[in-house]
């Protein structure tokens, strides 16, 4: 008779950015500001109103680019994701061994899940020194597969979302965006589905409370990053990735607790 233990989670699924590394590394702040002057320079928008529709946006579709393609502009996605990252300061991203030793020390398959587009992703793994520490990575190209085509946007195509939350009696519904990107739901449920994961398994560390609770919805164990409490729908918070193994040592066990099954072999007879 023998014992084949299990662990509780066969994989972890990283969000990347502000997750794998701190907000305090500016990366954050140069995405908004550039996003800002995209909206301005690229698709005409008033940069009196740009504040107050980033906010809108962000809020009702996950991203500002997600909100920006649902009240009707067009334009390249390739354009718009080297504007906004072309000109971030990568240069605050240094190698983490501390990081890599945890990430390589554990048994377990492990992804990243990004709205960012690939070209981003791998220079952040890249900087951080991580680039061969994940199995495989979900992005925004995973999740929006299509041929970039721009057309001319008329000022009456694009869904005046300002003036929409500023009437109380409005009764229309917002547009659909065609982006697929967290905290949706389906986005979540299609990576996972594009990763051949189950979500049972599965620990999903995000820095987004959002991101937090939709993975939850859909299944998944989570970890809160960056706050040392923890929200509604997050099983565990960590103040900072380098926290993982103080706060999550089980992941470092090799035998479950709980969790185990009895193999008997049967003897071959003539």
């Amino acid at each position: 008779m023998e014992y084949v233990h299990t662990q509780k989670y066969d994989c972890l699924l990283f969000d990347l950015d502000d997750t794998l590394y701190p907000l305090s590394a500016g990366l954050a702040v140069g995405v908004l500001k550039n996003i800002k002057d995209y909206m301005a320079e690229k698709l005409g928008i008033d940069e009196e109103k740009i504040p107050e529709l980033c906010d809108l946006l962000y809020k009702n579709y996950g991203t500002t680019m997600a909100g920006i393609r649902a009240i009707g502009y067009d334009f390249d996605y390739d354009e718009y994701h080297s504007f906004v990252h072309g000109r971030l300061p990568y240069e605050n991203l240094k190698p983490d061994p501390v990081l890599r030793g945890l990430l390589l020390s554990l048994p377990m398959r492990k992804f990243i899940f990004t709205n960012a587009d690939k070209i981003h992703a791998a220079k952040v793994l890249s900087k951080l020194g991580l680039e061969d520490c994940f199995e495989g990575m979900i992005c925004f190209e995973t999740l929006n597969p299509r041929v970039n085509k721009v057309s001319r946007v008329c000022d009456d195509e694009i869904f005046d979302i300002i003036g929409h939350f500023s009437r109380t009696d409005s009764t229309s519904e917002l547009p659909k965006t065609p982006i697929v990107c967290k905290p949706s739901e389906d986005a979540i449920e299609k990576a996972l589905n594009i990763l051949n994961i189950n979500p049972q398994t599965t620990l999903f560390f995000e820095d987004s409370v959002r991101n937090i609770q939709s993975g939850k919805r859909v299944g998944l164990d989570t970890v809160l990053v960056g706050k040392s409490h923890r929200c509604k729908g997050a099983d565990y918070a960590l103040e900072s990735i380098h926290n993982l193994k103080e706060a999550i040592p089980e992941l470092w066990e090799k035998v479950s607790v709980a969790a185990y099954k009895v193999v008997v072999e049967t003897p071959v007879t003539a």
